[in-house]
């Protein structure tokens, strides 16, 4: 540990001052990131939950140690690193194209809770550490991601006149290596018999055409129509 940070882990006023500024400073600064990428939650929000982890790090603290109250001083930081689940769920919501979004934002909130109750704690060492770290990962690792490529995934309306005709199609799929990722069926009954219809969401390991796909899928015995939605 380093001596330097000795004279301000006591919890008079001058220490627990510092620990709210440094927590203030601390969310700011992961927040900011966030706010530049235009995300739900910017950098007042995360100033709100590293002061507010602080805050509850710095009772539980001042509960056992100035009031010598018989109690856990850790059961408080306990309950907010949960309470920071439910906060950080609000963030992530799944587009229409099935895809995931807002995870980064949710973890960032998490972390920087938890930096806060590091702040609280007057681990200060380690709250310096795992800032510099959070603000690599969401400005320098995004730069490494947006250089990793993957397959778009993409949906499929196939039609077909016998329901185990979707078996053929889903067994070419997982032949090809081709993940299945969605699956939907309807039916018509008309007057000439039953029609299915299904919605298939798929992604490839690899570039794949689509539209190549479907005549492909399209050409087997029993489907009536493919085509890319």
């Amino acid at each position: 540990m380093l001596s330097i940070f000795d004279p301000v882990r006591g919890m008079g006023l001058g220490p627990v001052l510092l620990r709210m500024v440094f927590a203030f400073i601390a969310g700011m600064i992961v927040g900011l990131e966030r706010s530049y990428q235009n995300k739900p939650a910017g950098f007042r929000t995360h100033i709100l939950v590293c002061l507010g982890a602080c805050i509850a790090s710095m009772t539980g603290l001042y509960l056992y140690t100035v009031l010598k109250v018989p109690a856990d001083p850790s059961r408080i930081g306990t309950q907010v690193i949960t309470g920071l689940g439910f906060i950080g769920a609000g963030t992530i919501v799944v587009t229409h194209k099935r895809q995931v979004s807002g995870l980064t934002t949710a973890a960032g909130m998490w972390t920087c809770g938890i930096i806060g109750l590091a702040v609280g704690a007057g681990f200060f060492e380690g709250a310096i550490i795992a800032c510099v770290l959070v603000l690599m990962a969401e400005t320098v690792m995004n730069g490494v991601r947006s250089r990793i490529i993957a397959a778009p995934s993409f949906d499929l309306a196939v039609s077909y006149s016998a329901r185990t005709d979707l078996d053929k199609v889903l067994r070419y799929c997982k032949d090809q290596k081709i993940r299945i990722t969605g699956l939907q069926i309807f039916s018509n009954t008309h007057e000439e018999g039953t029609l299915y219809s299904a919605i298939i969401g798929l992604r490839p390991p690899t570039e794949t055409d689509p539209d190549e796909l479907a005549k492909t899928i399209e050409s087997m015995d029993g489907i009536v129509s493919c085509s890319r939605t």
